[in-house]
């Protein structure tokens, strides 16, 4: 095949899809979905879209197998995260492409693998490639506020149509040099969700008088607290798989340091050996550990009043195998009775997938073929995707959006210039292609 052609294409894909504004909120995916069955039927391959309220539209299309072996699905969203865009150097709908890179908000999450995977049903069909499998193609609305209108409601109310063995989705893929050794992640697990809202009472008053008993200054000292908190460590199979398989790679000394973080007692002062960036550092942290962030502040009506309840929002994530009520035991243990803790429902459970199966074999095997150098190894995914939702069909979720570039580049997914190289476009396109058609074609 032509690949560059195909990358070019796929190009266009990415670009028309990112001059689409499907902020959530609102959403309006009813947009970017109707593109996707345009396209589609314009190659004969009809879709289904599916609202979940007006303009939240969900989007599937199916490739039939001869049905030797079970469906496999692409998932992707097509909602995307506000942009603040006095701070863009590139209009964020405005598909520009400078010096290689093609800017857009969604260029990394996610509609650059919806542009992938559109172009691979594509070349599905044009390639009459013999399937084993069906190949679903899933596009979802309302990912960024949980997918409730999206995948979730998809999984309810209609399972049967995207009911799957195994699943491709967002989260995994990308491949950076960590310590000399060109690491790439496959997303087999996610933490959970566990927010809560964190309260300090206090006496109210007049704020000309000073007192300690200010609900504001305790929720502050609370505050504080949290932050420099140093919860236990929790090892998964997936983060130990990914430690390990780190530590085997860059070997020496820094591997010493890197299997030390899977000693329960004293993982934490191995991190202060690590020869890494502090970015790394926080997503290692963040894989073996429950983390609450305060992300939202409120407290008072009047500046001349001392309230009597100040409130911090917290966003909690669960490594998988631990609960609200095992974190809130942790979160004692920083915070005494004095402060309330309401977890927000609902709540959910991380998820964890085996890297033992034949659909996580055929990705290593065409990734090593792109990139023979490369050190594959299995990723607990540290914030949450629609995987949650779909798994609950009993479908083994694999993240797999193939990338290689700097680290730096994935600060950019829900930042500002937000962007994705040309190169990474048709690289993707290419592997994903290779992987679905290989998987899908063997009963």
């Amino acid at each position: 095949m032509l690949w560059d052609s195909i990358r070019d294409e796929a190009v266009g894909y990415l670009r028309d899809l990112l001059c689409l504004n499907t902020v959530n909120p609102p959403g309006n995916e009813i947009i970017a979905c109707s593109y996707l069955a345009n396209v589609l039927a314009r190659e004969g391959i009809k879709s289904t879209i599916l609202e979940s309220a007006p303009t939240r539209a969900n989007l599937v299309a199916r490739i039939k197998g001869d049905g030797r072996a079970a469906p496999l699905l692409m998932m992707v969203h097509v909602d995307v995260v506000p942009v603040e865009r006095q701070r863009w150097t590139h209009d964020p709908f405005g598909g520009e492409i400078e010096n290689g890179f093609l800017y857009g908000r969604g260029a990394l999450d996610t509609k650059e693998l919806a542009a992938m995977e559109l172009a691979i049903m594509l070349l599905l069909k044009r390639n009459n490639v013999p399937l084993a499998r069906d190949v679903i193609f899933m596009a979802n609305a309302d990912e960024e506020a949980g997918g409730i209108l999206g995948a979730k409601w998809m999984v309810e109310n209609h399972p049967d149509l995207i009911r799957a063995e195994y699943g491709i989705n967002e989260g995994g893929g990308f491949g950076t040099n960590i310590l000399g050794k060109r690491i790439y992640g496959i997303q087999t697990g996610e933490k959970g969700t566990a927010r809560f809202s964190l309260r300090a009472h206090g006496k109210p008053g007049h704020a000309s008088v000073p007192q300690r008993e200010n609900a504001v200054l305790k929720l502050a000292r609370g505050l504080d607290k949290l932050g420099n908190a140093t919860f236990p460590t929790h090892v998964t199979a997936t983060a130990r798989g990914y430690i390990e398989g780190l530590a085997k790679a860059v070997g020496g000394s820094a591997g010493s340091s890197l299997r030390g973080l899977l000693d329960q007692k004293n993982g934490a002062r191995a991190f202060e050996n690590l020869p890494i960036d502090e970015g790394l550092r926080g997503l290692l942290y963040a894989m073996l550990h429950n983390t609450a962030t305060p992300t939202k502040l409120s407290a008072g009506s009047k500046i001349n009043v001392i309230p009597s309840v100040a409130e911090a929002q917290v966003d909690a994530r669960l490594v998988p195998g631990q609960t609200p009520e095992t974190f809130l035991r942790e979160l004692r243990a920083v915070l005494d009775q004095e402060y309330e803790i309401e977890f927000h429902q609902p709540t959910m459970t991380g998820i964890e997938a085996d890297p033992q199966s034949p659909l996580y074999d055929t990705i290593v095997r065409n990734l090593r073929r792109h990139d023979p150098e490369a050190v594959i190894l299995p990723d607990l995914v540290v914030g949450a995707t629609d995987a949650r939702h779909v798994t609950k069909l009993g479908t083994k979720v694999y993240g797999f959006c193939p990338m290689f570039g700097e680290a730096s580049e994935m600060e950019r997914v829900h930042g500002d210039d937000e962007r994705i190289s040309l190169a990474n476009v048709g690289f993707g396109t290419h592997v994903l292609y290779e992987v679905v058609s290989e998987f899908a074609s063997v009963g």
